[in-house]
Formats: C-alpha cells, sequence, structure tokens
C-alpha cells in the first residue's frame, strides 16, 4: 500500500499530518480517493464523480500546502457531497428521476465555504429520493450496501455519505438530516455522524424536503473531524432566513476529554427492551459504564411525549415535503413529459413519471393533511404537538447537561426487509426524529458491535450547544476503540 492509500484508510487528522508534513500530497490523496471509489463501486455509495476538476483543485491545494499557506484544517482533503446539497456546474438529482438532467448554476452555502477552505469535493453519494427514507434502496441509481455486510442497509437516506467514509472512500462527507438521515446511518455504518442545532448551518442550497426540520451536517471517522468540518461549514448566512446570527466557535476546543461532573440525562421512554434489538442496550449500557467511569454523572430524565415523535414528525414532515415538492412541475427544469395535451397533463405526467412510490405516498399524505377540514385536526394539532416534545426536553435539560440514547433501536437490517412495510421503516427512526422536531444538535457515534454490525450511541445537545456533545464523544473515543474498526468489505479493497 502506497503512502496516498495508507493515508486515506485513516481520518481526517492523520490525512492532515501528512499532507503538512510532505509524506504525500494532495493530488496524490485524491487520486487514491478516485482510485478507492472504483475499486468499491459495488458499494453503490458515490453516483457523480468530477475527477479532472477535483485533481486540478487538488494541484492547486498542494501548491498551497507546499508553500506553507494552506487554508484550512481541510485543505487538499478529499469530501464528498449528499446528493441533495447542489454545487455549480455539477448535477444535483436527490436520487429522483424528476431531476434528471439538472446541473445547478450555484454553490449550496455549504459548498461555497467547504471550497474557501481548500476541500476537494471529489463528487456525490446516494441518498433516498428526495430524501425520504431509511434504508438507501428507495433511489434511481440502485440500493446502496453497507460495508460491514453488503446485503444489509446503509441507513438512509444520508447512506451513501455514511458508507463512503466507512470505507475509507473519503474522510468526510456532508449529508443531510430531516429525522436522523446523518444519524441513523452513521449508526448502522460504523461512522460519527452529527445533525448540528436547526439554523447552525445554513440550508441555502440544500433541496428542501422539510423546511423547518431539514439540517445539513457531517460524517467522519472520529468526533473531531465532525467538529471541524462544522466549524468551515457553520455559521451566519443572510440568504438563509433561518439561519441563526450566532457566529461559529472553535469546537476543537472542548475536546479535552474530560467529563467529571457532567450530568447526562437518560430518558426511560428510550431503555424499554420491547422492539429493541438487546445487543444494542447491552452495548448502550457498557458505554453508559465507561463514561460513568471517567466521572459523568447519570440521572434519569422523562421525555412523556416520545411515544408521539413518529405520529408528530410524519404529519409536519409530510405536509412540508407537500409544498416543497410542488416546485417540480416539469415547466421550468427536470423531467418533462412529452406529447402531452394540455398543462394540467403536463404536471400528472411528469410527476407521475418523475417521482418514485415513496415520495408520492408523502406528498399525498402531506397534501391531505393540509386540506381543508383537515388541517387543525392533523397537521394543526402536530405542531402543537411538536411545541409538547420541545418542552419535555427543555424540563428534561433542567436536571441535565446531555442527554445520551441508542441511536437506533437495531443494527442494519437486510436489504428489502421493510421495503413493503413503510411503517416498519418509519419505526427506524424512533429514537433520532424528536431532536429535528425541538431543533437541538444530536451525534451519533460507534459504541461497539452486536453480532458483527455497528452499534451507534447517540448524544442530544441543548440549542447551540454542539460542544458539550462533542465533549462527550470525544471522551468516550478516548476510553475505548470502537471507532477504529473498520468494515470487512473495506478490508478487502486495500
Amino acid at each position: 500500500m502506497g503512502a496516498a492509500e495508507s493515508l486515506l484508510a485513516g481520518g481526517l487528522s492523520e490525512q492532515r499530518e501528512g499532507l503538512d508534513r510532505g509524506d504525500v500530497d494532495a493530488v496524490a490523496l485524491v487520486r487514491a480517493s478516485l482510485a478507492r471509489i472504483d475499486a468499491l463501486a459495488p458499494l453503490t455509495a458515490v453516483v457523480a464523480r468530477r475527477d479532472e476538476a477535483a485533481l486540478a483543485e487538488a494541484g492547486a491545494a498542494a501548491t498551497r500546502i507546499a508553500e506553507g499557506r494552506p487554508r484550512s484544517a481541510l485543505d487538499g482533503i478529499p469530501v464528498l457531497l449528499k446528493d441533495n446539497i447542489v454545487q455549480a456546474g455539477e448535477p444535483a438529482t436527490c436520487a429522483s428521476r424528476i431531476l434528471e438532467g439538472y446541473v445547478s448554476p450555484f454553490d449550496a452555502t455549504v459548498t461555497e465555504r467547504l471550497r474557501e477552505a481548500g476541500a476537494v469535493i471529489v463528487g456525490r453519494t446516494n441518498m433516498d429520493e428526495f430524501a425520504m427514507g431509511s434504508s438507501t434502496e428507495r433511489t434511481v441509481y440502485g440500493e446502496a450496501h453497507n460495508p460491514w455486510d453488503a446485503t444489509r442497509a446503509c441507513g438512509g437516506s444520508s447512506g451513501g455519505s455514511a458508507a463512503a467514509v466507512a470505507a475509507g472512500l473519503v474522510p468526510l462527507a456532508l449529508g443531510s438530516d430531516t429525522g436522523g438521515s446523518i444519524r441513523q446511518p452513521a449508526s448502522f455504518c460504523g461512522v460519527v455522524g452529527l445533525k448540528p442545532t436547526y439554523g447552525r448551518v445554513s440550508r441555502w442550497g440544500l433541496v428542501a424536503f422539510a423546511s423547518s426540520l431539514d439540517q445539513i451536517g457531517p460524517f467522519g471517522r472520529r468526533v473531531a473531524d465532525c467538529a471541524v468540518a462544522l466549524e468551515v461549514i457553520g455559521g451566519h448566512d443572510a440568504r438563509d432566513s433561518t439561519s441563526l446570527p450566532q457566529a461559529m466557535p472553535r469546537l476543537r476546543d472542548a475536546l479535552d476529554g474530560n467529563v467529571e461532573g457532567l450530568r447526562i440525562g437518560l430518558p426511560r421512554e428510550y431503555f424499554v427492551t420491547e422492539g429493541v434489538d438487546p445487543g444494542v442496550l447491552a452495548r448502550v449500557r457498557e458505554a453508559i459504564a465507561v463514561l460513568e467511569s471517567a466521572g459523568a454523572r447519570f440521572v434519569e430524565v422523562s421525555l412523556p411525549h416520545t411515544a408521539h415523535t413518529i405520529a408528530t414528525y410524519y404529519l409536519v414532515a409530510t405536509a412540508e415535503a407537500s409544498s416543497n415538492l410542488a416546485r417540480f412541475d416539469g415547466v421550468r427544469y427536470g423531467r418533462r413529459a412529452e406529447q402531452v395535451a394540455d398543462l394540467a397533463d403536463l404536471y400528472q405526467r411528469s410527476r407521475s413519471e418523475g417521482f418514485g412510490p415513496e415520495v408520492k405516498r408523502r406528498i399525498l399524505l402531506g397534501t391531505y393533511v393540509l386540506s381543508a377540514g383537515y388541517y387543525d385536526a392533523y397537521y394543526g394539532k402536530a405542531q402543537r404537538v411538536r411545541t409538547l416534545i420541545r418542552r419535555d426536553f427543555d424540563r428534561a435539560f433542567d436536571a441535565c447537561d446531555l442527554i445520551l440514547t441508542p441511536t437506533t433501536p437495531e443494527t442494519a437490517f437486510p436489504l428489502g426487509a421493510k421495503s413493503a412495510d413503510p411503517i416498519s421503516m418509519y419505526l427506524s427512526d424512533v429514537y433520532t426524529v424528536s431532536a429535528n422536531l425541538a431543533g437541538l444538535p444530536g451525534l451519533s457515534l460507534p459504541c461497539g458491535l452486536s453480532e458483527g454490525l455497528p452499534v451507534g450511541l447517540q448524544l442530544l445537545g441543548r440549542p447551540l450547544d454542539e460542544a458539550t456533545i462533542l465533549r462527550v464523544g470525544d471522551a468516550f473515543e478516548r476510553r475505548t476503540q470502537h471507532h477504529l474498526a473498520r468494515p470487512p468489505v473495506a478490508e478487502g479493497a486495500r
């Protein structure tokens, strides 16, 4: 294995140090990333590449680094974007037929900030169509595969990004999280995934699914990788009306390994045994013991409206999806039906041909709950329950500094196992949707294996307190080696 391939097998810190020492240059690192994407193409994690442009950008980064003037910790580092985050001159299909042929004329804010930092975007990752799913099976590109077991799902909707980082294609990738779409695939693939506070990262240039829930965030091999990435992509953006005005703190300063005296809440509703894989609960309880031995204090808290989170989420999310996806009408861009009778026929046929079954299901449900006579009974009530869910967290945080839960109730399920049962698929997000409804930051990190598959530990923090959950996650990593485990599919490609 050459120097570039060896560095690629590590995380962001190893690659940064290797570039700064001159062990390898950015061009060789990007070439190694592209070669590894080729070698692991059967994972279907990456759906579009920009080889020539990426190598040119890597060359510019190599010159900066050689001259001692790197732009940031990400300068010369290969990264991937989820296919719903736009980049000028590149396709952005959201894994849907309705956006076939679309090429973005502008950069998303996060894309712009990555490029300004010197990161090299090598391509785009697979996802569930319009981010609607928990398995990355509902995609025009074909199902993505979990590097730990290619017969199993890598989670969704940001499954391609999680699989790419787990397989060592890149050290960092961006995804989006509407109800767990970063944290659940991070758990399934054994990597770190961070959903920031709502409004911490600009949504400008993120193709909208549910605008009050969507948030962009990073995947990395280690907690520190995600901290570095969030420092780059976070912060106020005047182009996004929901962007918070707070400046982005230096999160790496919080990673001191010290959790002495921190109060960590354990919500009793999240630790019921019914419907939860015993192996998942066992690994999470082992993680609790590690943090307790490090000086953290655990307190029981209650989130009494937990039982209503899935129903609330799927009413709010589908209503917003119905409104957001109305723009895909076959008129301005994307798929356009041919030989239509009139404008109504154009709309109907373009949308019928362009959208997949899950997207249609959610549009129909969302349109129904927003319709006259049903708005107050469904959408209005869901928004009131959403407020109660947020208040549950407010009360819980009076007693603790952060909350610890499993990320998912199970490990990665077999591909196709839930395809015919949408309710079962929706329940995969039972531990993650509440953070989106309440606008909280959430972190998933590996805490061991159950029957050879990764288990994720979820940490939830107060709004804008990413520093505390990153601090605890980093402290856990320092005392364990779960983040060092590598999937067998990825090992076989070396």
